[in-house]
């Protein structure tokens, strides 16, 4: 079978490549002021903002992890949707409602007036760690899995096929601000969406129905399944959920993609939706890209010639969905699913650097230089663009590094992008809902959390023992954190946490 793609599906790509530019050249007119560029002027539509927090969070690496996940270790990872009901309960009523009462351009603004412009620069300095880390490993991802393979280039061009992303993604993502993100995101997520459905249907159809690919008893090379609490499995039902549990409710109080898209709302009632629908949209794709792992799992076991010289469906199961998409989907349609691929790279990168330069601009350049009484608003936009580009350098070499961590895909984002989520959220939750907290027992907190998290997640690589799952890092991590940094906040004097008297929204 061939291993590149043909002309038709060339111009397909290119096509959608040229529209999602026009679409940043048509909010780039329309920006007037910085609100406009980083916040869509606090006036977006939830159902769109929603669909964008949701694809902004997706990108590669859930799209070609999740079908991965489900073909070599089985669905015990589903389990953590099971969380998503509380998540939104609890995010949606306790913590969203005190952000939106406070007007601010970024989360960690709260951080200094609760508890000083120490714990501001370190919540800044992690998310910045954070996603520039998040960013890098879909760089990686997207050229690893998905361009090489289908250019059938050698995989030392990864280097230069991420800094040709890099590059593209800084100059779509200058031009249209949070506006053009949020629209290039919904195109992309329903794309996607219609791409692993269209995928299922052709294998339902190759195999002459459901019941050729849905297995009718636990497969053999699946784990046995846990339920409670075992350190030695890598995976068990409680650990899943209570992993998922909180990595959204860190996420929901502490990550800029994500606040960001609720301050561009009006109240905290749009807010709220926002979370709903992008833990809605999370939940149905994630329950579809498991469905076609599956799917994938039985069309390559019974088509093992249409796999590539060296590679098994198990052992690359990463790699089979963008082989399917490269020799099984009708030409054009091929080009169009690669697209809306790529597309989710993109979108999640543009989601990172605009997120990246709101938290660069106000958190660091706005708050230590001095600006001009009378300086234009203009010259602060492009004051963010500038500094766009200096984020796609960095993360592009970054991602030069990302190969070497080992697991899946989904493992690796465990390990290498949610290193930093429970560190980030616990100063959070100490400002908002520890009254005694202190901004000395804060900060050491925050020092044992991070050390607890890089522990779990690199116990191995640092000892050469085994360890317990790496699902267990954050919860472990977040509950030490905020143990220590409340006792320590009783120990050692200082100012306390300002309550603030802000008005609920």
């Amino acid at each position: 079978m061939p291993n590149q793609l043909p002309l038709i599906d060339w111009v397909v790509i290119g096509l959608y490549a040229l529209g999602m530019l026009a679409v940043g050249w048509y909010y780039s007119r329309r920006i007037k002021t910085t609100e406009d560029y980083l916040l869509g002027g606090r006036k977006m539509r939830p159902l769109a903002v929603g669909l964008s927090l949701f694809a902004s969070l997706l990108s590669t690496i859930s799209y070609l992890g999740w079908p991965g996940e489900m073909i070599k270790y089985g669905p015990m990872l589903m389990a953590g949707f099971l969380a998503y009901p509380l998540v939104w309960v609890l995010a949606g009523w306790l913590i969203i409602p005190r952000i939106m009462c406070l007007k601010v351009t970024t989360a960690y603004e709260i951080l200094e007036t609760r508890l000083g412009l120490s714990t501001r620069v370190l919540g800044s300095t992690l998310f910045l760690l954070m996603r520039l880390l998040w960013m890098a490993v879909i760089i990686y991802a997207s050229a690893d899995k998905v361009l090489i393979p289908l250019l059938g280039l050698d995989a030392r061009a990864t280097p230069w096929v991420c800094a040709v992303m890099g590059l593209i993604t800084v100059i779509y993502t200058s031009m249209g601000g949070l506006r053009a993100v949020v629209l290039t995101d919904v195109i992309q997520t329903v794309i996607l969406f219609a791409g692993a459905v269209f995928a299922i249907i052709l294998v339902t159809v190759d195999l002459g129905g459901m019941g050729a690919w849905f297995p009718s008893r636990w497969p053999a090379h699946w784990p046995e399944p846990v339920y409670g609490y075992d350190p030695d499995a890598r995976i068990t039902m409680f650990g899943a959920i209570l992993a998922m549990f909180t990595w959204w409710i860190c996420t929901s109080c502490s990550d800029q993609i994500a606040i960001q898209r609720y301050l561009a709302t009006r109240d905290a009632k749009a807010a709220r939706r926002v979370l709903g629908i992008s833990l809605a949209a999370d939940a149905i794709v994630g329950i579809f890209l498991s469905a076609l792992g599956l799917a994938l799992l039985a069309y390559f076991q019974s088509h093992p010639d249409l796999l590539l010289e060296g590679q098994t469906a198990l052992g690359d199961a990463d790699k089979l969905f963008p082989r399917f998409i490269l020799i099984c989907l009708p030409k054009g349609i091929t080009g169009l699913v690669i697209a809306g691929l790529l597309a989710a790279a993109m979108s999640s990168l543009s989601s990172g650097v605009n997120s990246a330069c709101s938290v660069i601009t106000t958190d660091f350049l706005d708050r230590f230089r001095r600006r001009e009484e009378n300086e234009p608003d203009w010259d602060h936009v492009r004051l963010a663009k500038y500094v766009s580009v200096i984020v796609g350098v960095v993360i592009v070499l970054l991602s030069t590094g990302v190969g070497m961590v080992e697991g899946n895909l989904l493992e690796v984002t465990f390990k290498v992008t949610n290193l930093l989520v429970a560190p980030l959220a616990g100063l959070f939750f100490m400002a908002l809902f520890v009254p005694w907290a202190t901004e000395s027992g804060t900060l050491v907190g925050a020092a044992f959390g991070l050390t607890v998290v890089v522990a779990v997640n690199y116990w191995e690589a640092i000892t050469y023992t085994p360890g317990i799952s790496f699902l267990w890092a954050m919860p472990l991590g977040l509950t030490v954190q905020l143990v220590v940094g409340m006792l320590v906040s009783l120990i050692l004097p200082g100012p306390k946490a300002d309550d603030g008297n802000e008005e609920e929204a």
